[in-house]
């Protein structure tokens, strides 16, 4: 195995001129308190590399939806790069939490959990729908967005653990690649560890100024709450393959990279979960003209408010 540190990636400079798909949409679980749809954009025929990338939209488990403008910009993007998009709903647990109190942890822990349940079944209606998905199964890609972020190295972390949550899905069944924009993994059990399966090939994006979710950990005893920071030591330490790139100077404004950086993303995708290369690519990457927001220096306690 070859560890590669502080690289510069080459990336081609093919501009794809295909035109995006229209989603088609479909309902893949009735909840008791609201029906879930993900819209699906289908590969073109001819450009179908049957890879399916799940889509997971960010909002502090509080707002968002699939649809939303940047969720389908950022879907068609890839869709034009050949990949079949699916954006999904998922409950947002922490919808109506209007203060931060010390029950906010549990009710935090809930609403990662229905996230993943959801997410778990829009992989279970792709699987059970193959003329409607033209993938290869062991080819599906999880990627999100902060909250959705969370959501889709949480449902990996349950997955290869073979929790409870996950045991609807097949035994065999792995994820072809997870990436990341500004996650974190939360446990009850201290570190992060892979017990029965290795996790998949992940791109981890983070800011290493991040306070919302955090670059670092948030650990009380054996309750935790694990960023980029240390769960690529814990990909270091039992040599699982991943590429993080570690903004610098930067917030959470690493949460809206979609676009920036679909081209390395593409990249990600091709040689980690397409071609199965096993690559450990570390970069700090430091552009003073990344323009930051307000909110890239937000606090969780900032997204409750009394009413």
């Amino acid at each position: 195995m070859k560890k590669i540190v502080v690289i510069l990636l080459c990336l081609c400079g093919f501009v794809s001129v295909a035109i995006a798909q229209k989603p088609q949409t479909y309902l893949f679980a009735k909840r008791d308190t609201c029906n879930l749809y993900m819209d699906v954009y289908h590969a073109d025929a001819a450009r179908n590399n049957h890879c399916c990338i799940i889509y997971v939209f960010g909002g502090g488990f509080m707002s968002g939806a699939r649809n939303m403008p940047d969720v389908v910009e950022y879907a068609q993007a890839l869709n034009r790069k050949g990949y079949t998009v699916v954006a999904i709903d998922y409950r947002l647990g922490l919808k109506n939490i209007h203060k931060m109190d010390v029950s906010v942890v549990k009710i935090l822990e809930n609403a990662i959990h229905i996230a993943v349940e959801d997410l778990y079944s829009s992989v279970e209606y792709i699987l059970n729908h193959p003329t409607v998905f033209d993938i290869k199964t062991d080819k599906i890609v999880l990627c999100g967005s902060s909250a959705g972020a969370i959501t889709v190295l949480q449902a990996d972390y349950e997955l290869c653990n073979r929790t409870k949550l996950a045991e609807k899905l097949p035994e065999d069944f792995h994820f072809g690649g997870v990436i990341s924009f500004a996650g974190a993994i939360f446990s009850r059990e201290g570190k992060v560890n892979y017990n029965f399966n290795p996790p998949a090939p992940t791109f981890f994006l983070h800011g290493m100024n991040d306070r919302l979710v955090t670059y670092k950990q948030i650990r009380f005893a054996n309750l935790g709450f694990f960023g980029a920071q240390p769960l690529v030591k814990r990909f270091e330490k039992f040599d699982y393959p991943y590429l993080v790139r570690r903004y610098e100077g930067i917030g959470h404004e690493v949460a809206s990279f979609m676009l920036p950086e679909i081209d390395i993303t593409d990249w990600f995708i091709r040689n980690y979960v397409m071609s199965g290369s096993f690559l450990q690519i570390d970069q700090y990457y430091n552009d003073p003209a990344i323009k930051k927001y307000s909110y890239g220096s937000i606090k969780p306690s900032e997204l409750y408010k009394e009413e």
